[in-house]
């Protein structure tokens, strides 16, 4: 796998990137950067016996030829679920990458537990540079002490105090969360004003009222939260209102798109639909969203 890295890196300079892959035909500005792949290969690493989910395997293997198909930048691997905090495969992934410097990653601990300062240092130190964010998992309003690292009280003084170790090891807070749970985030935000604030999947619009997602658009206020413009199907509404009204509240440097496919085909499709979605907007604003903001943030 590391035997073409020549070639690859080749491919992946910035200054070629558009001629380097035909599925760039359609957009010659800047990088584009996947801010959000969840990589999984059980037969290498088993999923842990308390998995939410367990997947069908999307490896390295298969990622790396997607990035060399569509000619991506960078991508971002968000730790998933299935591993819980057993990060091994992330680690393999970022010792076998497609070109020295390619990933950045989450990581994933409970935020409850003592312990969980000292395992991100580690982690972190293990990987210098590499560990972006802590991400963290409120998918329901009844808050759970034990069983898979999620839906940990936001008001719990334990919640407060995960945050201040994240911010003291420069990393960014990345929320998978409901609607309902946007004040929450506002309060530790506020708590917290120098720590960069990631909010996925467009904060979830499809699972809360109208009066709860308002909250999420109030994030916007904040300077440092980010919005990840991604899981587009999981919405059932009007996803081109949508997208103008966070483009309207986040504006075009603090959006950044993820989950832009899994194979070349559909990188095709999600690019197109990029396009579409964003048509309103500059050709340089959607290159700031297609990549060039997550370049500032993680990659610079």
């Amino acid at each position: 796998m590391m035997s073409n890295v020549t070639r690859r890196e080749a491919l992946f300079g910035l200054a070629g990137l558009a001629s380097a892959s035909p599925l760039r035909a359609a957009s010659t500005a800047g990088p584009t950067i996947e801010s959000h792949v969840h990589l999984f290969d059980p037969a290498r690493v088993p999923y842990t016996p308390d998995a939410p989910y367990k997947p069908a395997a999307y490896s390295l293997e298969d990622h790396v030829k997607l990035v060399d198909a569509a000619g991506l930048a960078h991508s971002i691997i968000v730790h998933p679920e299935p591993y819980q905090d057993d990060h091994r495969y992330l680690e393999y992934c970022l010792a076998h990458e497609p070109r020295p410097g390619y990933f950045r990653a989450t990581c994933l601990f409970d935020p409850f537990r003592e312990d969980t300062p000292q395992r991100m240092r580690a982690l972190a130190e293990r990987w210098p540079k590499r560990i972006v964010a802590l991400r963290i998992h409120e998918v329901s309003m009844t808050p759970e002490e034990n069983g898979p690292i999620r839906n940990r009280g936001m008001k719990d003084p334990r919640m407060a105090a995960c945050w201040q170790a994240v911010t003291a090891l420069g990393m960014a807070v990345q929320m998978h969360f409901i609607p309902g749970q946007a004040p929450a985030i506002h309060a530790l935000a506020s708590k917290f004003p120098e720590t960069t604030v990631i909010l996925d999947h467009m904060g979830r619009p499809g699972d809360g009222t109208e009066q709860e997602y308002e909250q999420v658009l109030k994030l916007a206020s904040l300077p440092r939260v980010i919005l990840k413009f991604s899981n587009w199907p999981a919405y059932k509404g009007d996803l081109e209102k949508l997208t103008r009204r966070l483009y309207d509240a986040f504006g075009p440097d603090r959006i950044i798109w993820g989950m832009v496919g899994s194979t070349a085909a559909d990188y095709q499709k999600q690019s197109a639909r990029f396009e579409e979605l964003l048509a309103f907007a500059p050709e340089r604003e959607r290159a700031s969203i297609r990549g060039g903001n997550a370049q500032r943030l993680f990659f610079s």
